[in-house]
């Protein structure tokens, strides 16, 4: 038995705020932040949708693609550093809201790998016949936190929620492999005081070098090479650090995943967000191996290679 991604869903807020919204604010410009980070816009959630409304609104949407009622989920994880209190978890919260009621529940605290921490300890649930149906959550209300005044940092984060059930699936398919790290000396340099604050050029060297080593890790560990890599979907913060990940390994534009020119880094949710914007664009099709690889805060990394297909 193996465990896999049987559905993902979905929470993007409506409102939008351009580069040239962002011109007014702080001094940078539209040029200067698409030919650094490769944003152009990003998605900021109303004063009244905290992190756990959006996390309530991708469960729901991954629960109807997946054909699953929430009774049915028996553990709940939600990968997030902007839970709307200290506590209680928003996982418990949404365990609530959906009436989950057989579901126990926690949140993980990895930053912007957090969904891929979150993939790895649902495969282990499932795996080991504990949980047959879990819901891993990825989800970001981070315009809370950032200073809209410091202008290396507002211009790059946005907010979302994306949502995964997972379960065993059939044949071959599944997570097939997993590698999760951390270098705690580098702790300084991604952090929450008052406001987020981090040091992008130490940060941009951590990413460059750990996003591409370990997407060779995790296929590596499932007896397969890059030359077995059918799409790519990085951690969606600075389309340098991803293109430095794709050239590692040596695949065309095209195979890799590419959302943060229209959300930004919305740390946790990136991936689910951007694995359902291949899907809807035909991008990624069952049997296609497909490596997640995301860093954050701690500093930590993961990567993920699945086969996917339910």
């Amino acid at each position: 038995m193996r465990a896999g991604i049987w559905s993902i869903g979905t929470y993007i807020p409506e409102h939008v705020v351009t580069n040239e919204e962002l011109e007014k604010k702080v001094d940078t410009s539209d040029e200067w932040i698409r030919t650094r980070t490769g944003i152009r816009e990003r998605r900021i959630a109303s004063d009244d949708v905290d992190t756990s409304e959006m996390s309530y609104q991708a469960a729901v949407d991954a629960l109807k693609k997946a054909n699953v009622a929430a009774e049915e989920i028996e553990l709940i994880i939600v990968a997030t550093v902007t839970g709307d209190y200290r506590f209680p978890s928003v996982s418990a919260m949404i365990q609530d809201r959906l009436g989950a009621t057989k579901a126990a529940a926690m949140d993980i605290g990895a930053a912007c790998a957090g969904f891929m921490y979150g993939l790895a300890t649902a495969k282990q649930f499932v795996e080991n016949g504990a949980y047959e149906k879990v819901l891993v959550i990825g989800a970001e209300k981070l315009s809370k936190i950032v200073d809209w005044k410091d202008r290396n940092t507002a211009v790059l984060f946005g907010d979302g929620a994306g949502a995964a059930v997972v379960a065993s699936v059939s044949g071959d398919r599944g997570i097939l492999s997993f590698e999760l790290g951390s270098d705690g000396s580098g702790w300084p340099h991604i952090k929450q005081e008052e406001h987020l604050m981090m040091n992008g050029r130490e940060v941009f060297k951590f990413a460059v070098r750990q996003m591409g080593e370990s997407s060779i890790n995790a296929l590596e560990k499932a007896g397969l090479t890059k030359d077995d890599c059918d799409f790519l979907v990085p951690h969606q913060a600075n389309i340098r650090i991803m293109e430095a990940s794709r050239q590692r390994l040596d695949l065309p534009e095209e195979k890799m995943s590419k959302t943060v020119d229209r959300y930004g880094n919305t740390s946790s949710a990136s991936i689910p967000l951007s694995l359902m914007h291949e899907i809807d664009n035909g991008k990624i099709k069952d049997d296609d191996i497909v490596v997640l690889v995301g860093f954050g805060a701690g500093l930590v990394w993961g990567s993920v290679a699945i086969r996917w297909g339910r």
